[in-house]
C-alpha cells in the first residue's frame, strides 16, 4: 500500500517551508504543496490558525491526519518517523550535536541570512547592517566547524544540515557573500549532489550576485 501524501503548507521563497520540502525529497515522501500565500496574509486566517497553525507561520505538514508546525520540529518528525536512523543520530552525543545546530538555526541563522534576506527579498523593515554582520560572524564559525567534519553535526548529513542549508545557499540573496568560506560552499555542494536534493527558486537579487 503506497504512502499517502503529506500535505506541505508554505511558501515557495520561504527558507523555513524549503527546510520541509527538501528532507521530504531526499526522503522519497509523497507530498503535496499547499500554497499560503504570505503576501496575502493566507498564514494570518482565522481558519490557518485554526486549524494548522496558531502561531501563524509556514510551514506546516499534515500527514494524514498528525497536523505539525515549526520547520525544525518537522525535520526531526520526519526524520524519526522516516528516515530509518540515517537522518538523526540514536545515541545521546549525536543527537545533542545536532540540537546544538537546530538551536543556531532558529537563533544565529535567523537573525543573520534570513534577516538579511528577508530586507532584499520581502522589503522587510529590519537593520540590514546588523543582520550582514550577524551573518559572517555564523558563517565564520560554520567554516571552522566544516573544517573539522564533512557535515555540521557528523560526517555524513543530518537534519542539522538541512536546517541550515537554505538561507546559507540563499544568503547572497541578501548581500551577504560567501566567497571567504570555501568550505561553506563545497559542504553546499555535497547537500546539492544528494539524490533526491531539490532547490528552492532564486529571486533576482539571487540570481544577479552569482
Amino acid at each position: 500500500m503506497s504512502q499517502p501524501a503529506i500535505k506541505l503548507y508554505g511558501f515557495p521563497l520561504s527558507g523555513h517551508s524549503h527546510r520541509v520540502e527538501l528532507m521530504l525529497s531526499l526522503l522519497g515522501l509523497p507530498s503535496e504543496f499547499i500554497l499560503v500565500d504570505l503576501k496575502q496574509g493566507a498564514h494570518k486566517a482565522p481558519e490557518f490558525l485554526s486549524a494548522i497553525n496558531c502561531f501563524g507561520q509556514v510551514p506546516a505538514i499534515d500527514d494524514n491526519g498528525t497536523v505539525l508546525a515549526d520547520s525544525n520540529a518537522i525535520l526531526v518528525y520526519l526524520a524519526s518517523q522516516y528516515g530509518k536512523g540515517q537522518w538523526l543520530p540514536s545515541d545521546p552525543v549525536g543527537q545533542a550535536r545536532v540540537q546544538r545546530w537546530l538551536s543556531a538555526a532558529a537563533g544565529q541563522l535567523h537573525a543573520g541570512p534570513a534577516t538579511a534576506r528577508l530586507a532584499v527579498v520581502f522589503g522587510a523593515d529590519v537593520d540590514t547592517v546588523t543582520a550582514i554582520n550577524r551573518s559572517h560572524a555564523l558563517l565564520q564559525q560554520v567554516e571552522l566547524q566544516l573544517s573539522q567534519s564533512r557535515f555540521l553535526a557528523a560526517e555524513q548529513p543530518t537534519i542539522a544540515d538541512i536546517a541550515f542549508y537554505t538561507y546559507v545557499a540563499h544568503a547572497p540573496e541578501g548581500n551577504v557573500s560567501l566567497a571567504d568560506y570555501p568550505n561553506v560552499r563545497a559542504w553546499l555542494a555535497s547537500i546539492e549532489a544528494l539524490p533526491g536534493f531539490v532547490g528552492m527558486p532564486r529571486t533576482a537579487a539571487g540570481l544577479q550576485s552569482q
